[in-house]
């Protein structure tokens, strides 16, 4: 952003606490399985290291419970697995696992806030293709080796990025993406940060007029941490500002087909993707965005991921682009998810619907 001609400053954020994992492991019948702990654990359990039988049934007390959870396709923790794993909980065990299906058969993760309290026990998931080895643990009722090392941190500090260039004193358009995720979430995050850049280097490069705020925010699987002190702290008011643009997650990934041989990937992009937009931009995004194949959401009453923050906090005027693909929120969200074939149409059309924003002002949304 600096190279690119912006003013450039970090914002400190501090969030109330984090789970940092140091090792997970999982052996059942000696075959070692890969486990992630489900936000948050027990404080007096960040680390602990038990053997225990298997069971999905019956009497559980003490024993390991192993549950499964719905794969509903969403991103944040919601009530019905929540008050799923409630009730497992208050069987008494002294642990659960839990197996989440999902497209790329790995461990799904979901966000969780700040404010959600911690399980009475800890909980861990584990990928359901290692169910094969679970079964046989669990009908042979044989021993299954939990080893968690982790640890509480309080107060922690992260950095949101802030970057500003133009006319400081005329109506700001707003550019937004988070930098954090689960596991390596490339797909998940890379795109939205590409196409920022992307669209920050055309700004300064062509010289359009506008005062221009780019803003990338931390904390957005624990709580939207970084958004949420930006909305208080360093965003302009919403009289003050003209368009909020929102790269979100997942908003360039490729889709996946079945082939002979397993899975193949297209280039095309994976069409779980949702333009949202206040019902001011429709219109633009007709002009612009039309060419991005993806559900039109026009956000009366709640948004989407954190453009639900800057929904809720009274910005008028806004467009961003989220959705999920095949390894979101799993191990498996790597390089090989995205590419530039994908990634460049989205960049483009961005481009076009905030150039027309600089150039009309108040009248791109009428």
């Amino acid at each position: 952003m600096q190279a690119a001609g912006f003013s450039v400053e970090f914002q400190p954020v501090v969030l109330g606490r984090q789970y940092v994992v140091e090792h997970v492991t999982v052996a059942a019948g000696g075959t070692p399985i890969v486990a992630t702990p489900f936000w948050w654990p027990p404080e007096d359990k960040a680390s602990f290291r038990l053997s225990a039988p298997l069971a999905r049934d019956g009497d559980v007390a003490g024993k390991i419970l192993w549950i499964d959870l719905p794969f509903d396709r969403g991103a944040y923790l919601g009530p019905s697995h929540r008050a799923a794993i409630a009730q497992a909980a208050a069987r008494g065990p002294a642990a659960i696992l839990v197996t989440i299906g999902n497209p790329a058969d790995e461990r799904f993760t979901y966000n969780v806030t700040q404010e959600d309290r911690p399980w009475p026990v800890p909980v861990l998931v584990v990928a359901e293709k290692h169910g094969g080895v679970l079964e046989q643990a669990a009908a042979s009722g044989s021993a299954v080796t939990l080893d968690v090392g982790g640890r509480y941190e309080t107060n922690v500090a992260g950095r949101n990025v802030i970057a500003r260039l133009g006319e400081a004193s005329g109506p700001a358009i707003v550019v937004s993406t988070p930098l954090t995720g689960w596991y390596g979430c490339v797909c998940e995050r890379g795109p939205g940060i590409a196409n920022f850049l992307a669209l920050a280097r055309t700004i300064a490069a062509e010289k359009w007029r506008g005062n221009f705020i780019f803003v990338a925010t931390v904390g957005h699987e624990i709580g939207h941490g970084g958004m949420e002190l930006f909305l208080k702290h360093g965003a302009p008011p919403p009289q003050d500002t003209l368009a909020w643009v929102h790269f979100g997650s997942s908003n360039a990934c490729y889709a996946f087909t079945d082939g002979p041989h397993g899975d193949v990937r297209v280039d095309r992009a994976d069409s779980e993707r949702v333009l949202v937009l206040s019902p001011s931009a429709v219109s633009l995004a007709g002009e612009s965005l039309a060419g991005i194949e993806a559900k039109r959401m026009v956000a009366e009453k709640q948004a989407l991921g954190e453009l639900r923050d800057v929904h809720a906090a009274g910005y008028p005027n806004f467009i961003g682009l989220a959705g999920r693909h095949r390894t979101f929120h799993t191990p498996a969200d790597d390089l090989s998810s995205t590419g530039p074939e994908i990634l460049e149409p989205v960049a483009r059309a961005f481009v076009d619907a905030v150039r027309k924003i600089s150039e009309r002002g108040e009248r791109a949304f009428r």
